[in-house]
C-alpha cells in the first residue's frame, strides 16, 4: 500500500488529491476565503436560548446562527465560562491552568437556560460546517489535535486509541504521558503515536500548550465574534493524520505551498522531507498524473468499477442510496451465488472508496446483489469493515439483511463534495451529454471485453 498526495493551488483555492495504489480516495477543497472549518475556535456571544431544543443559538459571524446543543456544552463549562471571564477582564495572565481552580461539572440532564444565558461570552469549536441552509454546528468542548495526541483544556483525563492492540503498549504510552502531561489538561493518544519515544510526545504537547496560549492572549482584545485559533489547512491535517512509511510521494504546484509543507514535515517526520516535490511545468498537475481523468470518472451518477459491474449512486434530503450492479461482466464462477459474492465483494470497495472520496455523510443504503448463503452476507460485511478502516470520519456499519440491504451512518462534517461529470451538448442542443473522457473509456472497456471473446468478426456502425 502506498500514498500519494497531489496539491494543486488555483488563484482563489487549493485542491488537495490523495491517492492510494494509485487510485483517488479523498478530494479536498479549501477556499481562500473559509471561515468556518472544523476545528476553528472562535470568541462569541449566545445570541438566544431555545428550551424546547435544551440548545441555543449563537452569533459566530456566520449569516445563519450556529446551534449548539447542551450535550455539547462539555461537562467543564463552568470552568471555561470563569477563565474567560477572568481573561477577558485581565485579572488571569497565567494560561497554564495548573493553578486554575475548576468548577464543578454541569449536570448530564441538565437544562440549556440553566447553564448559558442570552450575550453571554463563550469559547466554542467548529464541529460540522455549514450545510445548505444550516449554519455551523459547534461544541464548546475545546480541543486542539497535534501529530500524536490532542489536548482537551479543563481536564485531567488520559484516554487512549482504541486502535492500538497491545496491552503494554497503551499502559507505556499512558504512564508516558501522564509524566508530563500540564496539570489541567487532558490528553487523548492517537493511533499514530504507538511506538514513539517520550521526548516526540512531548514535543508535540508543548507545540499544542503553545498554540493554546497564543489563543488564550487573543481574549482580552477579541471583538465577538471572532476567530481566535484557526485549524491548520487541508493538506497539512493530511499529513498530521496519514503520514507514515506508506507515503511515497507529495507533489505541490506553488512554491509558496510547497515551503509551508517541506517546513511543516521537517517538523514532524524529518525522515519523509525527501518525497516533497515542487511540480513546474506547463502540463496542469492534475492532468499530468491522471487526477482530472479519476475525478471525471470517479463522480456522477452511475461509477464503473471493475470487471463491468457498476454503482448507482442517488442523493435525498433524507439519506443517500447506492445500488450496486453486477454489469454485463461474464459468469466465471460456478454458480449465481458466487457471482453474487464475487460482485459484492469488488462493489464494497468501490463503495468505501466512494464515501471518503465525496465525503458522503449522514444516513447511507447500500443495496448489495441479494445472497442467501449467510456465510457470503458475513465475508461481505467483514470485508467492508476492512475496506472503511483508512476511513478518517467516525462511522458505523450494519450488517446486511436478508434483502441484501447494509446500512451505514458516516459523521458529515462539511458539504459533500459533489462535482459536475456532464457537459454541454457541443451540437446546441438543450441538454448535457457525458464528458468526452467518460465516453473514451467507455468504448474502451467495451473493446476490451470484446477482444477477449473469439469472434470471427467485429462491426462498428
Amino acid at each position: 500500500m502506498s500514498y500519494e498526495l497531489f496539491i494543486r493551488s488555483g488563484s482563489s483555492e487549493v485542491d488537495f488529491a490523495l491517492l492510494k495504489d494509485g487510485k483517488l480516495v479523498e478530494l479536498h477543497k479549501e477556499e481562500d476565503d473559509s471561515e468556518f472549518a472544523v476545528g476553528d475556535v472562535f470568541i462569541a456571544k449566545v445570541r438566544k436560548t431555545v428550551p424546547g431544543l435544551n440548545a441555543a443559538f449563537v452569533n459566530v459571524g456566520y449569516e445563519k446562527d450556529a446551534f449548539l446543543h447542551y450535550q455539547d456544552l462539555g461537562p467543564q463549562l463552568p470552568s471555561l465560562l470563569k477563565f474567560i471571564k477572568r481573561v477577558s477582564t485581565g485579572k488571569l495572565k497565567d494560561y497554564s491552568l495548573k493553578n486554575f481552580p475548576f468548577e464543578n461539572d454541569i449536570d448530564k440532564n441538565g437544562k440549556i437556560n440553566e447553564a448559558i444565558k442570552s450575550n453571554q461570552s463563550l469559547l466554542i469549536q467548529i464541529v460540522k460546517e455549514p450545510i445548505s441552509t444550516k449554519g455551523p454546528r459547534i461544541s464548546s468542548e475545546l480541543s486542539i489535535a497535534g501529530r500524536y495526541i490532542v489536548l482537551v483544556p479543563f481536564s485531567d483525563r488520559v484516554s487512549i486509541s482504541q486502535k492500538i492492540e497491545s496491552k503494554e503498549e497503551k499502559e507505556r504510552l499512558k504512564r508516558l504521558v501522564q509524566s508530563i502531561k500540564p496539570k489541567g489538561f487532558g490528553v487523548i493518544i492517537r493511533t499514530v503515536a504507538e511506538g514513539k519515544k517520550v521526548a516526540e510526545l512531548d514535543k508535540d504537547l508543548q507545540n499544542l500548550v503553545d498554540r493554546w496560549s497564543s489563543m488564550c492572549k487573543k481574549l482580552q482584545n477579541a471583538h465577538h465574534p471572532s476567530k481566535v485559533m484557526s485549524e491548520m489547512n487541508r493538506g497539512l491535517s493530511i499529513l498530521r493524520d496519514l503520514l507514515n512509511d506508506s507515503f511515497t510521494a507529495i507533489h505541490i504546484d506553488d512554491e509558496a505551498l510547497y515551503l509551508k509543507i517541506k517546513d511543516y514535515v521537517h517538523e514532524i517526520a524529518p525522515n519523509k522531507e525527501s518525497i516533497i516535490k515542487l511540480y513546474d511545468s506547463n502540463v496542469p498537475i492534475f492532468e499530468k498524473f491522471g487526477i482530472d481523468r479519476q475525478i471525471k470518472t470517479s463522480f456522477g451518477r452511475t461509477v464503473s468499477g471493475s470487471k463491468g459491474s457498476y454503482l448507482v449512486i442517488e442523493h435525498t434530503e433524507a439519506l443517500h442510496v447506492i445500488d450496486v450492479n453486477s454489469g454485463n461482466r461474464s459468469n466465471k464462477s460456478d454458480s449465481q451465488e458466487g457471482t453474487a459474492l464475487e460482485v459484492n465483494l469488488i462493489a464494497a470497495s468501490d463503495v468505501a472508496r466512494q464515501l471518503r472520496l465525496r465525503d458522503m455523510g449522514g444516513i447511507i443504503v447500500v443495496d448489495f446483489i441479494d445472497m442467501a448463503n449467510p456465510n457470503h452476507r458475513k465475508q461481505l460485511f467483514n470485508h467492508l469493515r476492512d475496506e472503511m478502516k483508512d476511513d478518517r470520519a467516525k462511522h458505523k456499519i450494519l450488517p446486511p439483511s436478508k434483502f441484501g440491504l447494509i446500512q451505514i451512518t458516516r459523521q458529515r462534517v462539511r458539504p459533500e463534495m459533489n462535482i459536475k461529470t456532464r457537459e454541454e451538448d457541443p451540437n446546441g442542443e438543450n441538454g448535457e451529454i457525458d464528458a468526452p473522457i467518460l465516453i473514451v473509456d467507455r468504448i474502451n472497456d467495451d473493446l476490451k471485453r470484446l477482444l477477449k471473446k473469439d469472434y470471427k468478426k467485429i462491426t462498428l456502425n
